[in-house]
């Protein structure tokens, strides 16, 4: 008896493991057969909400479903990236989010609802942009070892904006200040604009900012660019050198955007997904949109994406200890 029921559970894994393998291919094909929502996890006008609408607009025209942004703002990027990972993994659920909840805030929380690199199903790294250091013309330097120069001779002295406690502005800044040995304050202010204008104002003097936020500025000569934070220089701010090329050293701090799904996607669904968005991020159209506001796709394959978000803890982790930044 004890063979027999073992016999039949043996047939009936059998029978399941066929199935499933008959079955994901259908799932695959049948993808998708019903609205998709993708969830930005800040609010309409951000970034990210701007990539998920680009996105939604060209996977509906292409696949004939309605494909509705969802706006779930709070905790720094939390609530939605949360809510994407504890959506139910049929490929129906999409989320679009940044290094904040994908990367950063597993150090800057002492605890997280859910698990990045657990919950998650990373399908691509879709853009990124530079940040750029940038001075203020009454600071009277224009290049970057006239900066350091300065730092160094009055440690303390001078401030610097962020878009916010434990923003990549903010550790880009603290990693800048780590390379070059030097001591500038911190200011943070709520956003992009805050910031910008703290500078003009000449409230603070420096800034690693996302080019999106202070180019316009430095071609109508109000700021100055220094140095942008990529390890090559972008296209997007071909004038201005990285770091590296001025003399200091591992030094990078992109702004990215991820598009990602809960994990245990069906692995068939999982790949037609990414083919289809990795095709919406190839458009031209798109493209330029999007280098419209300063960002460059890439389009990152998933293994790359997984690697490249622990480079980024392993980058920003040690800073954020260091320097006891806490967002709760």
């Amino acid at each position: 008896m004890v063979r027999l029921r073992l016999a039949a559970a043996v047939i009936a894994a059998a029978a399941f493991v066929t199935a499933a393998a008959v079955v994901s291919p259908v799932l695959a094909q049948s993808w998708p057969d019903r609205p998709v929502r993708i969830i930005a996890p800040f609010g309409p006008g951000s970034s990210p909400d701007l990539m998920a609408r680009l996105l939604a607009d060209r996977l509906q025209a292409k696949l004939g479903q309605p494909f509705v942004v969802e706006n779930r703002p709070g905790a720094g990027g939390n609530t939605g990236t949360d809510a994407v990972a504890k959506a139910t993994p049929d490929g129906y659920t999409l989320g679009v989010s940044i290094g904040g909840p994908l990367v950063n805030n597993t150090v800057l929380y002492s605890r997280l609802p859910y698990d990045p690199f657990k919950d998650l199903l990373p399908i691509t790294l879709a853009a990124w942009q530079p940040n750029v250091l940038v001075v203020t013309p009454a600071l009277n330097v224009t290049t970057l070892p006239q900066l350091i120069d300065l730092l160094k001779r009055n440690p303390g002295k001078y401030n610097y904006a962020s878009i916010g406690n434990g923003s990549v502005s903010h550790l880009a800044m603290e990693l800048i200040a780590q390379k070059s040995g030097t001591e500038i304050v911190h200011v943070p202010y709520p956003g992009a604009p805050q910031a910008v204008q703290a500078l003009i104002a000449g409230d603070t003097q420096i800034a690693a900012l996302p080019a999106s936020g202070v180019m316009a500025q430095v071609q109508a000569g109000r700021l100055r660019a220094l140095a942008q934070t990529s390890a090559t220089r972008s296209a997007l701010v071909a004038d201005v050198p990285t770091f590296a090329e001025l003399g200091v050293t591992d030094i990078e701090a992109q702004a990215w955007i991820g598009v990602i799904a809960p994990a245990g996607v069906p692995q068939t669904v999982f790949e037609k997904i990414r083919a289809e968005v990795n095709e919406a991020l190839a458009q031209p159209t798109l493209v330029e949109q999007l280098r419209g506001q300063m960002m460059e796709v890439v389009a990152m394959p998933t293994d790359r994406f997984v690697g490249y978000m622990r480079e980024e803890l392993e980058r920003w982790g040690p800073i954020i200890r260091r320097n006891n930044i806490k967002l709760d």
